[in-house]
């Protein structure tokens, strides 16, 4: 057994100022106010804050790794991210040849079935042209039955979640496809109206793919698919690196949708490296002033880690710490249907924690009860 003592917890029941975590065999045993008397094996938080691993639904590098490269740049990367708090994620693919996605499939399946990652994230290839953001538009593809077979077969059921622009002939049936096959249907990359988007949701789609981003723009006559999303009370991933969305947005869907906001980062391979040349998938990218941009200037992925996008939430964006926990590890578990594994500090889940110091920069993480 071990204790960790003295910090403010944040359960989902509120925060303990000064709070204890108990855990036995790599799971929480237990979660209260600190007692009286402090075990040899103790460790001491005091000044600290202790928060839940971070659940990262949307990633494609980190640390100069890009997860397509090889399967052993994307180990390099989701350790990278591990590093920064991210106990559990999904690896992000982008729009490629089909051979190619399934080559990274295999990778990733190999992954999942370790335990190392909680799975895949497709996003594309079935996006819109006009929305293509970073994608290579001539990877793009309509919607395919049989292509999306192929894809999942090559997952070997390490597919969790893919991104389809609803507008598309064939998308509504493909979502279907897909909801019966157990993976989370997204709606991203996407010129749809409000109602065409709605019908998705409709159809059985659940999550927005980096709300605001790579879609149509709203507008008081045609709110879009940013607002059929919220309206149809779907989760709603968000980039919060005060560039992919105004800070404003954030706080409004923050209040109106609690239960829905996802923090995701969408990073790239220059997460945590620097400005420079890299590459996303098949193609170039120009980091400056931590901004990404692809060979088109437009923005592709981000440099952020969830950390980072944790205290901005609190500091920058002025969440309570209790909302971005809630946004950045309760939430996005839950959509995975992890709720009983991770994401929270509950006592019978995994000891998935990160100690945040008192300006909530990341001093530790610990990875099923054992420090990195």
């Amino acid at each position: 057994m071990s204790v960790l003592s003295g910090a403010r917890v944040v359960t989902p029941s509120g925060v303990i100022d000064d709070g204890e975590v108990r855990i036995v065999d790599g799971r929480i045993a237990a979660v209260g106010p600190a007692g009286a008397v402090v075990d040899a094996d103790s460790t001491d938080l005091r000044d600290c804050w202790l928060v839940p691993g971070f659940v990262d639904l949307h990633m494609h590098g980190g640390g100069g790794h890009d997860v397509t490269r090889s399967a052993a740049d994307l180990a390099a990367a989701v350790r990278f991210h591990r590093s920064h708090g991210t106990t559990r994620t999904l690896v992000s693919l982008m729009a490629q040849p089909v051979d190619q996605l399934c080559e990274q499939l295999g990778w990733i399946a190999d992954l999942t079935a370790a335990g190392y990652i909680a799975g895949a994230h497709l996003e594309g290839p079935f996006l819109s042209v006009a929305r293509c953001g970073a994608q290579r538009a001539e990877n793009l593809l309509m919607p395919d039955p049989l292509v999306l077979r192929k894809l999942l077969e090559a997952g070997q059921g390490s597919v969790r979640t893919m991104t389809v622009a609803p507008e598309l002939p064939g998308a509504l049936v493909l979502i279907g496809d897909l909801v019966a096959a157990g993976v989370i249907a997204a709606i991203g990359h996407s010129d749809a109206s409000y109602e065409q988007a709605s019908e998705a949701f409709a159809s059985g789609a659940t999550l927005a793919t980096h709300l605001f981003n790579a879609m149509g723009s709203f507008k008081h006559r045609a709110p879009g698919p940013s607002v059929a999303a919220l309206d149809a009370g779907a989760f709603v991933e968000m980039i919060n690196d005060g560039v992919h969305v105004h800070d404003a947005l954030i706080r409004l869907v923050s209040r109106s949708s609690p239960q829905s906001l996802i923090l995701i980062t969408d990073a790239i391979s220059a997460a945590g490296v620097g400005d420079g040349e890299y590459t996303l998938g098949d193609q170039a990218v120009r980091v400056s002033d931590g901004k990404a941009w692809s060979a088109h200037n437009r923005l592709a992925g981000s440099t952020l880690t969830m950390d980072e996008a944790l205290r901005r939430a609190v500091l920058q964006v002025g969440l309570s710490i209790e909302q971005a926990v809630l946004a950045a590890s309760t939430t996005p578990a839950g959509l995975l249907g992890l709720q009983d594994e991770c994401g929270a500090i509950s006592v019978g889940l995994a000891a998935d924690l990160v100690v945040l110091d008192a300006d909530l920069r990341l001093r530790r993480v610990m990875v099923g009860g054992d420090w990195l």
